[in-house]
Parts: structure tokens; sequence; C-alpha cells
């Protein structure tokens, strides 16, 4: 059977089998042979690949590790658990910014304690952006269904939707970058994440408690593992939803973000 995962990856990202072949210094008949049969790569060649191709290498390949092994991969992602988010060590999150160089993906309703607590948030995020780094916001919608629903879970009412409206006037100065989305969603927020490349913080929820004190995961990709990837997979069902904070802005500029973070 043909592995049609990877034909597609490497369609989506202009390789053929000559071109990648030549990045992994091996014959193109051995790459024709991953596509057209049943050959799994070498793993040194399925990290490699994974990464070019913006995949997880069990998506890849989902047979190439036993099970079992695969799940203790899975579980070496998990780098940390704090039990509140106010466990997180202050500097981390600046810390993840400063170190992503391709990819900053936020998913939250407000997250409001980031540039209200680092004074050096929002300058590093248009750092990042002018740097080539894809930063993709996502914000809970002010007047959706599930933000009026969070609000009167958590007791505040209303004073859901200001913390949003409050949070994007952080924000608002970096509208004009062409490497920045930012844009609201009406989901159910299940999670809160926060991507940085390969490292993750998932501030996961509790009904009726504020997402500041439910436990947050701190998460680091490995090729051969899915936990990381199963939140990269839920960011970008939600990016799928979006709608853009500013639509004048992006009807002036043309929108060239969207596709989410692999």
């Amino acid at each position: 059977m043909p592995n049609d995962r990877l034909r597609n990856g490497m369609l989506k990202n202009g390789l053929t089998a000559s071109t990648l072949a030549e990045k992994l210094g091996v014959d193109p008949k051995t790459v024709e042979r991953w596509v057209t049969q049943t050959r799994n790569p070498y793993p040194r060649y399925r990290h490699t690949i994974a990464e070019l191709l913006n995949e997880s290498e069990s998506y890849l390949w989902p047979d190439a590790l036993p099970t079992q092994r695969a799940v203790q991969i899975s579980q070496s992602e998990l780098v940390h658990i704090y039990p509140r988010r106010g466990a997180v060590p202050t500097d981390l999150w600046q810390r993840l910014l400063e170190q992503a160089t391709r990819q900053v993906g936020v998913l939250v309703y407000g997250g409001l304690f980031l540039p209200e607590f680092n004074h050096r948030w929002i300058a590093t995020l248009r750092e990042k952006a002018l740097a080539g780094a894809q930063v993709e916001l996502l914000f809970g919608d002010p007047e959706g269904e599930h933000i009026t629903e969070r609000g009167d879970a958590e007791g505040i009412g209303p004073a859901m939707s200001n913390k949003i409206l409050n949070a994007l006037a952080f924000y608002k100065d970096l509208r004009d970058l062409d490497n920045v989305g930012i844009y609201y969603h009406d989901t159910i927020l299940y999670n809160s994440i926060y991507r940085f490349d390969d490292e993750m913080l998932v501030n996961t929820h509790l009904y009726g408690t504020p997402a500041a004190y439910a436990p947050v995961l701190h998460l680091r990709r490995l090729g051969g593992g899915d936990l990381f990837d199963s939140y990269v997979a839920s960011f970008n069902r939600v990016l799928g939803k979006k709608r853009a904070v500013w639509p004048e802005h992006l009807a002036a500029s043309g929108e060239r973000l969207g596709h989410g973070p692999d």
C-alpha cells in the first residue's frame, strides 16, 4: 500500500522524491519505495522527514513504533506538571517565547495575565514576527455564546468579555505585521494552549474555576510521540473556526496567515 500521508506531505511542501532524497543523502529510489510501498524509513530519517514536512512521525508512519513504545515516548513529552498556573515560574513564559524561532500560537479566552504582568511580552512577539516567525493569536469572541457561559460559570458574568477587550488593547500594535494573525473564536475552551516551536504550556480548565487555579502541563515534542501533536491538532481545529478581530486591516493588507502551526 502506498503511503498517501507521506505523498501528500511532500506535495504540500513542494518536495519530490529527488529533492527529498538530496536533503537526506539517500537514493531517490529509496524515497520512492517509502512512498509507493509499505517501507518505513530508519528512525533518523523519519525524524528529519517529519521536521521537513511539519508533521508528526506517528501521523506519517502510524505503524512504525510498537504501541507500548509510542505510549512511553508520549509520556516522555511531559516535561513537568504544575498544580496551578500561578506555580509556573514567572520567567518560563518569556524564556519559551524568546527561544521560539518558527511558530508561536496562543489559544485563550483572554489571557490578560501575559501582557499585564510581562512588560516584554508584546515587544518580543513583534521581534519574533519581524524575524520571520509565524504568530497566531486566538481570543474568545466577546459576543460569543461560550464566553457568556464561561463568565456565568465563574460567577463574573460580563466581566469575561471585558477581560478579552482589555487584553486586545495590548495587542493592537501588532496588527500591522504580516506574520501576525489575531483572531476571535467562539468555541468551548477545554484548554488554553501556548505553543512555542516544539514546546508548549497547556493550561487545563476546570468547570467553575478560573484558569489561574487550574493545572498546567509543560510539553516538549519528541519524534514518535503524539501527546504534543494532539494539542497542536486541537489548536488547528479552533483556528479553522476563526474570525478576524480587525477585518478592516485584513481587507487592506490581505490575509496571509490562518493555516496553523503544523
